[in-house]
C-alpha cells in the first residue's frame, strides 16, 4: 500500500460488534437505530428509524418530502428484494403545460414544477409491511422525540443547513419553518421542529394514508399549487411503491446488487463489469494507470445511463444486455490504457442525480441498505404550511427533449442518483451493505469503495479513508472535469493530465462532492461485524451491546 494512503488516515477505526450495528451520517441518528435493534426490532425496524431520526437531524440532505430506495437481505432466504419508493411527476404537468408556462429546454432547480411526489412515507411503511416486526409508533418514536425536544446540530449539517437556507429556504414558501430566524443553525445549537413531529405522529397514527391523503396531502397540494405548481391530490392519493428484483453483476467471488431503474445503479454495475476485464489487483489503488481505467469505465458507463436510464414502464430497458458480459467486452474495447477518451458514446446492447445513505445488519443477519433524498439539499424549499418538512426537486432530472427516454410525461418517474448498494458471496451470504451518497458522484463512489474492498482487501474504513476523484458528469457527453481529492498523489495528477484527463484538485469545503459513504461488512462464519462511516460526514458506526 502507499505511503499515501497511510498519509490519509482518518485515525478513525474499523468497528467490529456482533448482536448488530448501524452506521449512518448523523450520530443521533445511529443510536436511534440501535435503539431500535434494543428493543427487539430488525433491520428494516431500525433502518425507518435512522431515516425519520435523519430528516430531523439532516434535513439538509432528506426527509419525509423526498424519495428512498432500499435493498434488503433476507437471512433466512438469502435473498435480496428492491425496494423503490421514488414518485412520479403529477399528471398535469404536461408538454403543453411546460411550454404554456415558458419551459423548453430544462427547469430551473428549484421550480415547483420538479416536485414529484414524495415517495419515502410510503416506501418506509410499505418496507416495514414486508419485513419489519414493530410498529410504527415504536420505530419513529425516537425522531419525534428529537423532534419536539430539540438536537444540537452537527457541524458539517450547520454548514449544510446555513447555505441552504440562503440559496432555497429565505425565498421559498415556509421556508423559515426549517430555520432560526431566518438562519441556518450553528455548530451546537438546539434546532427543534414541532411540525415534523407532528406530521411523524400522524404517519404514526394512520400510516401511510395519513402522508397522502386528509391535512398532509392537502398542504402539499395547496403550497405547490400557490407556488405555481402542477399537483394535485389524486397525485398523492394513488402514489405506491414497487418491489423489483435487483440489478446484479458477478464480480470475482461475488455478486453486487443495486437497485434497477429509474435508479442509476446500473452505472457502478456498467462500470464493475469493464474493469473485471483488467488486473486491478496488480496495481497501486491510487496510481494514475489505475485511475484511468476506473475513470475510462464510468465514463462509458454514464455514457450508456444517462440514455437508458429512465422509468422502465414507459420505455423498453434492454437491462439484461447492458448487463452481459458479453456487451462489456465490446465495451471494453474502446478503453485504451495510455489515453483519455472524453467523447464517450452510447452503445447499442440489442440490435434493431442532497441525500443520506445509511446501512443497518441485525444480529440475525438481515440486512438493510437504504438511501434517502430531497435532491439538491433541501429540495426546492418549499414546506407545506405546518408540517416541518421540504419538498424534492427530483424532477429537475427530467429532460425536455421529446425523443429522450427520460423525456418528461405525466406519471413518470425521473432518472434517480439515488443508489443503495449490497454485496453477496457466490454462495449467496451476504458480504455486506454499502453505500455513497451524493447526486452523480453515487456509482462513482461505488465502483471505488466496491473496488477498495472486492479488489484491494481493506476494511470498511480504510475502503472509506481512500482518497477519491469524481468526473463532473453534469458536464455531458463530453467529458467533464476529473475533480480529484486531496491526498491523491501529485505525481498521479500529473500523470492523469498528461493521458488528457482535465484534472482539478478539490479541498476543504469543495470535498463534499466526493459523497459520504457508510459500510458494514458480516463474517458468515462468525457472524462478526465490520463497520465504518465516511470521514466526509458527521456520522459514526456503531454496534448493539
Amino acid at each position: 500500500m502507499s505511503q499515501n494512503l497511510l498519509d490519509f488516515h482518518s485515525h478513525r477505526s474499523t468497528v467490529y460488534g456482533q448482536r448488530g450495528m448501524v452506521a449512518s451520517s448523523q450520530p443521533l441518528a445511529t443510536a436511534a437505530g440501535l435503539e431500535i435493534l434494543r428493543q427487539g426490532g430488525n433491520a428494516a425496524d431500525a433502518a425507518v428509524a435512522v431515516a425519520a431520526a435523519l430528516n430531523v437531524t439532516e434535513p439538509t440532505s432528506t426527509g419525509i418530502g423526498g424519495d428512498m430506495f432500499a435493498l434488503f437481505y433476507d437471512a433466512k432466504t438469502a435473498q435480496v428484494s428492491a425496494l423503490n419508493g421514488s414518485g412520479r411527476s403529477p399528471t398535469g404537468l404536461t408538454r403543453e403545460r411546460l411550454q404554456a408556462d415558458g419551459f423548453s429546454s430544462a427547469l430551473p432547480p428549484y421550480h415547483p414544477h420538479t416536485v414529484t411526489v414524495p415517495g419515502a412515507c410510503a416506501g418506509w411503511c410499505d418496507l416495514l409491511e414486508r419485513h419489519g416486526t414493530l410498529s410504527l409508533d415504536v420505530i419513529l418514536a425516537p425522531a419525534i422525540s428529537l423532534a419536539e425536544s430539540g438536537f444540537p446540530v452537527a457541524p458539517l449539517t450547520a454548514h449544510f443547513w446555513q447555505a441552504g437556507a440562503n440559496r432555497q429556504l429565505k425565498t421559498a414558501a415556509n421556508g423559515h419553518e426549517l430555520t432560526i430566524a431566518g438562519r441556518g443553525p450553528n455548530p451546537g445549537e438546539i434546532f427543534r421542529n414541532p411540525g415534523l413531529a407532528r406530521t411523524f405522529r400522524a404517519v404514526a397514527e394512520g400510516g401511510k394514508g395519513a402522508f397522502y391523503q386528509g391535512p398532509i396531502a392537502e398542504a402539499i397540494v395547496s403550497v405547490l399549487r400557490q407556488a405555481g405548481g402542477a399537483m394535485a391530490a389524486s397525485d398523492l392519493a394513488e402514489h405506491v411503491s414497487t418491489w423489483e428484483q435487483p440489478a446484479s453483476v458477478s464480480f470475482g467471488d461475488y455478486y453486487i446488487h443495486e437497485c434497477p431503474p429509474n435508479g442509476q445503479g446500473i452505472t457502478a454495475l456498467l462500470a464493475f463489469n469493464l474493469l473485471e476485464g483488467f488486473d486491478l489487483a496488480g496495481m497501486d489503488p491510487l496510481s494514475a494507470d489505475r485511475l484511468h481505467l476506473e475513470i475510462e469505465a464510468l465514463r462509458l458507463a454514464f455514457a450508456d445511463a444517462r440514455w437508458y436510464v429512465s422509468d422502465p414502464a414507459f420505455s423498453n430497458l434492454p437491462l439484461r444486455e447492458l448487463l452481459s458480459k458479453e456487451y462489456a467486452a465490446e465495451r471494453r474495447k474502446l478503453i485504451d490504457p495510455r489515453r483519455a477518451s472524453l467523447d464517450q458514446k452510447r452503445g447499442t446492447p440489442v440490435l434493431s442525480s442532497g441525500t443520506v445513505y445509511f446501512c443497518v445488519v441485525d444480529g440475525a443477519g438481515n440486512a438493510c441498505s437504504f438511501i434517502n433524498s430531497n435532491y439538491m439539499g433541501f429540495g426546492t424549499g418549499i414546506v407545506p404550511k405546518g408540517w416541518g418538512f421540504s419538498l424534492q426537486n427530483r424532477g429537475h432530472n427530467f429532460v425536455l427533449d421529446p425523443e429522450h427516454p427520460n423525456r418528461l410525461e405525466p406519471r413518470k418517474r425521473p432518472y434517480h442518483t439515488i443508489i443503495p448498494g449490497l454485496i453477496t458471496r457466490k454462495d449467496g451470504s451476504l458480504l455486506g451493505p454499502f453505500g455513497v451518497m451524493g447526486g452523480f458522484m453515487q456509482p462513482q463512489g461505488h465502483l471505488q469503495v466496491g473496488l477498495g474492498l472486492l479488489v484491494d482487501g481493506l476494511d470498511p474504513q480504510s475502503a472509506l479513508d481512500l482518497p477519491r476523484f469524481c468526473i463532473d458528469v453534469d458536464q455531458g457527453e463530453q467529458g467533464g472535469a476529473v475533480l480529484l481529492e486531496e491526498n491523491i498523489p501529485w505525481r498521479t495528477a500529473a500523470e492523469l493530465s498528461a493521458m488528457g484527463h482535465p484534472v482539478r484538485p478539490v479541498s476543504g469545503w469543495g470535498r463534499a462532492v466526493f459523497g459520504r459513504g457508510q459500510i458494514i461488512l458480516r463474517d458468515s462464519a462468525s457472524g462478526v461485524l465490520a463497520g465504518g462511516s465516511d470521514p466526509r460526514a458527521d456520522g459514526v458506526a456503531m454496534p448493539l451491546v
